[in-house]
């Protein structure tokens, strides 16, 4: 590898963060490391935002810990995908927007910028929900008001212009430890019977033949694989410069593929987490009804005991929701240079997503009062489902394609298990989508 220039101070947002970190020839195991360890930090916070909380409480609260084996399985698909977009960026020097630009025609490109759009303003809504439901709990606001007062990010956003994409991940780790650390303490307090945690990891073929179970394990699938999270990751992980050589390429892949493993495995413990405090809290408890985010926060007290079990649960969802926030911000930014090849200021990008998801959360909230965050979550997380074959499609296809990927394309067991995922995800999420149009 070179020895690169400084790093130049570059906001964080792309495209100006391409190539701003630099990568030391000769430096040390754990310099490397730590030079690559982050784009797969920032990937990860997509799967453990406030949508991901709705599935898990409600399938810890109906079945216990007995599909706790569908987030491991979602979260192994989930490494494989953004292995995938990572692989993409570093070969080509380009993300999957860019290079879906290039193939197609621009009706088709404005389809799948469409489609990505929608997907991030869903993940937003849940954003914007979880948000206020933080507000609500931890400060008494109206579900109203902690709406409103979920707008107020964008000022976040202003007071990001201008920092190192470095500061932003060190930003992101701090909020993810919250996270982390919130459910440590919370199943601290609940003390789950470990033995019957470790038997939900297999798969019971009497509990997921049944038509809720299962539908509530494809639910867990659908709310894991964010369709914007592989634009995301396929565009920051240029944020490292390296030389034009195979050899730094390959080095690249392996080291950011740790990061990804690494950051993706810590996702699904926090999952895992909610998960499991549900199943060890309400499930153990006789409530097997739990469906509501709001719902469990306020079931935590008098189950638990004191109120530090529900003020670590409200911190932790608000933390969730902001970390989600920067990288939807990143994720807009990518979608619409690669497909529109337009740039606006990351604060606008903010504001303009931030609008939209808070028409429905209004809406919603307004007419329907506190049962609406349990609804517009699960419909969020449907949408998000609808848009994922028009990512995997071209994902799976680029990176399976020796013309442009070289050496480094898909190798045949790569191939049948991404076309394998492809087909599974596709089915399970029309699944899920046919069950909620029918009320199921």
């Amino acid at each position: 590898m070179y020895i690169l220039p400084k790093s130049a101070t570059a906001p964080f947002c792309p495209p100006e963060v391409k190539g701003t970190v630099p990568v030391l020839g000769g430096a040390s195991l754990w310099k490397r490391l730590r030079t690559f360890a982050g784009p797969g930090l920032l990937v990860s916070v997509g799967y453990m935002d406030p949508g991901n909380w709705a599935t898990d409480i409600e399938a810890g609260s109906k079945y216990g810990y007995q599909l706790l084996f569908a987030v491991l399985l979602s979260s192994l698909a989930a490494m494989l995908l953004q292995w995938l977009a990572m692989k993409l960026g570093i070969v080509t020097g380009k993300d999957l927007a860019q290079l879906s630009r290039g193939r197609n025609s621009r009706p088709v490109n404005l389809f799948l910028w469409a489609m990505a759009e929608i997907s991030i303003v869903a993940c937003d809504l849940a954003e914007v929900l979880g948000g206020a439901l933080a507000f609500h709990l931890l400060l008494g606001i109206p579900l109203l008001g902690g709406v409103a007062l979920t707008a107020l990010d964008t000022l976040i956003v202003l007071g990001l212009q201008g920092k190192k994409f470095r500061q932003l991940e060190a930003i992101v780790l701090g909020l993810v430890l919250t996270i982390g650390l919130s459910y440590v303490a919370q199943l601290w307090l609940i003390k789950p019977y470990w033995p019957d945690v470790a038997q939900g990891l297999l798969p019971d073929p009497h509990t997921i033949l049944q038509r809720e179970p299962l539908y509530l394990a494809i639910g867990i699938l659908g709310a894991t694989v964010m369709p914007h999270n592989l634009y995301l990751h396929s565009s920051i992980v240029q944020t490292r410069r390296l030389a034009p050589t195979d050899e730094a390429k390959r080095e690249a892949i392996g080291f950011l593929g740790l990061d990804t493993i690494v950051s993706l495995l810590a996702a699904m413990l926090i999952n895992a987490a909610i998960l499991i405090a549900a199943g060890g809290v309400f499930h153990a408890h006789g409530y097997n009804d739990v469906a509501d985010i709001g719902q469990a926060y306020h079931l935590l007290d008098p189950i638990v005991g004191g109120s530090l079990a529900g003020i670590l649960f409200g911190i932790g969802l608000l933390a969730s929701g902001q970390n989600s926030t920067l990288t939807g911000t990143i994720a807009g930014q990518v979608v619409m240079e690669g497909y529109l090849d337009l740039f606006i200021p990351c604060w606008q990008r903010r504001l303009i997503t931030r609008g939209l998801a808070l028409i429905p959360a209004f809406i919603g909230i307004a007419l329907l009062g506190e049962p609406a965050l349990g609804k517009l979550l699960v419909l969020s997380q449907v949408v998000l489902s609808l848009q994922l074959p028009f990512v995997l499609f071209p994902l799976t296809r680029m990176t399976g394609d020796k013309n442009l990927m070289g050496k480094f394309a898909n190798g045949p067991l790569v191939t049948v298990g991404a076309w394998g995922l492809f087909l599974l995800i596709t089915t399970a999420n029309l699944v899920l989508l046919v069950d909620v149009v029918n009320g199921g």
